[in-house]
């Protein structure tokens, strides 16, 4: 079941892409490669292509918090880098293994972990944990990662954010909260006002589904206003015929079509204005 800030946990029933014994020995020791949707239709690939790209990274925030993740360094430097927000069960080895792609692409990739090291595997959990997570100090973690990728020895300065379901509205609440270069959002939370949005300057594209009855026509038309309103003239938004939750391979909506799609077209956003 999915709503307009969270989504379940059914298992896709579509049919796994096929992998072999030796595919999957030789990528789990790095030595092959496999396409980003096979690896995260599998758990222990998934794991080991998350542990064995990125490392842990804990920053110390203005008010004395933490700000946790994992990141990903590409092989040439410096580079542009991005900011990958979680679901809402927490920081697991999916965004994980998505932060390893977009290193491989040229990125430093930072998987923020939003729960300080919690995660929870059934919806109840996840709630609590959303729940739980006080706002001001979300901004604030999220502002602090971004402000040191910035300023990272092996960075070009140039950011972009990214989030999926609560963490895509996440991606625009910090874009909000401090200057970014390119904000993306799936299926995420995106009620906000044109005064909410004075302060935004990165453009924007967001992927959002038909079947959605949440994150909707009418929550993403009145944010299309709402920009407008604001003199935010940058914003990109595709359609889909899909449900909440169609890019993520271990889901029941997965869509492979149209996942593969909005992948590219990400991918296309943030070289035009990160690279």
């Amino acid at each position: 079941m999915c709503d307009e800030i969270s989504c379940g946990q059914t298992p896709s029933d579509k049919p796994l892409p096929e992998v072999t014994d030796g595919q999957r020995r030789n990528f789990i020791k790095g030595l092959a490669a496999l396409p980003l949707a096979t690896v995260l239709a599998y758990p222990d690939l998934a794991k080991a292509a998350g542990n064995n790209a990125t490392t842990p990274v804990s920053i110390k925030t203005p008010s004395g918090g933490t700000a946790m993740g994992y990141i990903a360094m590409p092989e040439v430097t410096p580079a542009p880098t991005v900011l990958l927000i979680h679901e809402w069960w927490g920081l697991n080895d999916q965004i994980k293994s998505v932060a390893a792609e977009y290193a491989k692409q040229g990125y430093i990739a930072l998987a923020v972990d939003m729960y300080g090291g919690e995660y929870a595997s059934d919806r109840e959990g996840a709630m609590k944990l959303m729940k739980g997570m006080d706002a001001k100090a979300g901004t604030e973690q999220l502002v602090t990662l971004i402000d040191w990728l910035k300023i990272h020895e092996k960075s070009t300065g140039k950011v972009g954010t990214i989030g999926w379901c609560f963490g895509g509205g996440w991606s625009l609440n910090a874009s909000i909260a401090t200057s970014v270069d390119a904000t993306v959002i799936y299926y995420g939370r995106c009620n906000k006002s044109a005064a909410e949005l004075a302060s935004l300057n990165s453009p924007v594209m967001g992927h959002f589904g038909t079947l959605d009855k949440s994150i909707n026509a009418e929550m993403v038309g009145g944010f299309e206003k709402a920009m407008a309103a604001a003199g935010k003239t940058d914003l990109t938004v595709h359609w889909y015929e899909a449900n909440h939750a169609f890019a993520n391979p271990t889901g029941s909506r997965y869509d492979e079509a149209d996942a593969a799609l909005a992948w590219e077209r990400t991918s296309a956003f943030f070289k035009k204005h990160l690279m």
